[in-house]
């Protein structure tokens, strides 16, 4: 059975992929691999960060393997907060006062328009490739909603009443620019893992 190495731990991410790939390859992730290098995220587009997660992994080990990074952009803050999004605060991985900051900095304006994005890079025998999903919405005025983590209390996307912190998971994963880039990725194994069973 082919393999594929996801760079990252998280185990939420790792299970939506192997779920969707449904057999055929194997998915690891870097524990199973015995890496416990810290990654740095040195890129200054979402492209550029995944790309580092999966050349670092694929020059290290040689397996094929996939990186992947996502965040938020604003329209009316110049795209931000971009790659900075888990850290736009200062601190990484204080939601509360990321959300905070979107939300003082939009106080005087109109325009709402947002979206979240992930791209993926897959290394694939040498070859890079890369897929990407987006969800377009807008920045509520205040937060609403338990679920979910990051700006999902602030976003929603459009076509909807809720944010994303009001929905279930199985909804928001219907929906997701993770799910979005994670279907072009499956599409493409699949027709890879294919095209070696001919």
């Amino acid at each position: 059975m082919q393999q594929l190495v996801f760079a990252s731990n998280n185990r939420h991410k790792i299970q939506e992929v192997a779920a969707k790939i449904d057999g055929g390859i194997k998915l690891l992730s870097l524990d199973d691999i015995g890496c416990f290098d810290d990654i740095a995220e040195t890129g200054l587009t979402f492209s550029e960060n995944a790309s580092v997660k999966s050349n670092y992994i694929y020059n290290k080990y040689h397996l094929n393997c996939i990186g992947d990074d996502s965040g938020l952009e604003v329209d009316a803050l110049n795209m931000e907060p971009g790659v900075f999004s888990a850290r736009y605060a200062g601190k990484h991985g204080d939601h509360e006062a990321n959300m905070d900051k979107v939300l003082e900095k939009l106080v005087q304006s109109a325009n709402r328009k947002a979206r979240f994005r992930t791209v993926i890079s897959l290394i694939w025998n040498g070859a890079e490739h890369f897929f990407e999903g987006t969800v377009e919405g807008l920045i509520r005025y205040e937060r609403a909603g338990a679920r979910g983590f990051g700006y999902d209390p602030i976003f929603q996307p459009d076509g909807y009443d809720i944010t994303f912190a009001e929905m279930s998971l199985d909804e928001k994963n219907r929906v997701s620019h993770r799910a979005k880039a994670v279907e072009k990725l499956v599409a493409f194994l699949k027709s890879v893992e294919v095209g070696r069973q001919l």
